[in-house]
């Protein structure tokens, strides 16, 4: 049984860790607030981008489209860019987009394709080494960056097209986490190379529309697509930040209200056993008056 001393030190032990989880919360907290902000105006910018390139590449000739829409014509190689967090203690975040890259790569290696990872954030790279170390062809280090910006995921779209213009895969695929809400994320898997839109519902007033384009649409499509590569991860990072303290603010919450479970239940302990001890140094004394 522990000492009155042993249960003091422990109960100031989870009083000191029960200040920072709390404090932890509340610097979530504000930042969420500007991460949800920043992720929730950046999608309709990348949603109208790719309804603007679905259009397009739906007029565009088969025999003359860029190889970012039309692909290389293989799917032998994969290039999987996970994007997690750089720190931790943000509850299952970071594990979830990562089990989600998982079962792809299981999924693509028991076909005999070729995977090849290219990991942003930390935390995804540590998970991911363990058992695909061989695999992992770079990692993207966020952490110097105070404020994220466009610029961030333009460099990572730059080096994703420049291992695609020099054939190192063939299907390329961002793994994120979306923000729902604060006790929501959801790991998300999206294909940017080559370009895969979803069908755009026109209304009856727009089904019978001709656009023409100038200039056409090769050569518009030629200057977005790689434009949308970089716009599609910008948004991804912006959603896993977003998502990134949202699960943060939750586990911190939890782990607060658990630090104050225990607390009470160590000093419930501790007043037990120094009710005891006193009740037993007041037999002793009684009994050694008796005996006088």
């Amino acid at each position: 049984m522990a000492s009155l001393k042993d249960l003091r030190n422990r109960i100031a032990s989870v009083k000191a860790t029960q200040k920072i989880t709390k404090a932890m919360q509340m610097v979530a907290a504000a930042k969420l607030r500007r991460a949800q902000l920043a992720a929730e105006s950046a999608r309709p910018y990348a949603a109208s981008m790719e309804e603007v390139l679905a259009n397009i590449a739906g007029n565009a000739s088969s025999e003359s489209a860029p190889r970012l829409l039309a692909g290389t014509g293989r799917d032998d190689t994969h290039l999987l860019v996970v994007a997690t967090s750089e720190r931790g203690l943000c509850g299952g975040f970071n594990s979830s987009i990562s089990r989600l890259a998982i079962a792809k790569i299981k999924e693509l290696k028991a076909t005999g394709k070729t995977v090849k990872i290219l990991c942003i954030g930390k935390k995804g790279h540590d998970i991911l080494k363990r058992k695909y170390a061989d695999d992992i062809i770079d990692v993207v280090d966020l952490r110097a960056v105070k404020s994220l910006g466009f610029s961030d995921a333009e460099a990572i779209g730059m080096q994703v097209l420049k291992l695609f213009a020099d054939d190192a895969f063939d299907i390329c695929t961002l793994f994120y986490s979306e923000f729902k809400t604060i006790m929501e994320q959801i790991p998300t898997a999206q294909q940017l190379i080559p370009a895969s839109f979803e069908k755009v519902e026109t209304g009856d007033e727009q089904a019978g529309a001709i656009y023409d384009y100038e200039p056409g649409e090769d050569e518009i499509l030629a200057d977005l697509l790689p434009r949308n590569v970089s716009v599609q991860i910008f948004r991804g990072l912006l959603e896993n930040a977003a998502s990134e303290q949202g699960a943060r603010m939750s586990s911190m919450d939890s782990a607060t209200r658990n630090a104050g479970e225990m607390i009470g239940k160590l000093t419930l302990s501790y007043n037990r056993q120094r009710q005891a001890q006193i009740t037993k140094e007041l037999i002793e004394i009684i009994s050694g008056a008796e005996a006088v």
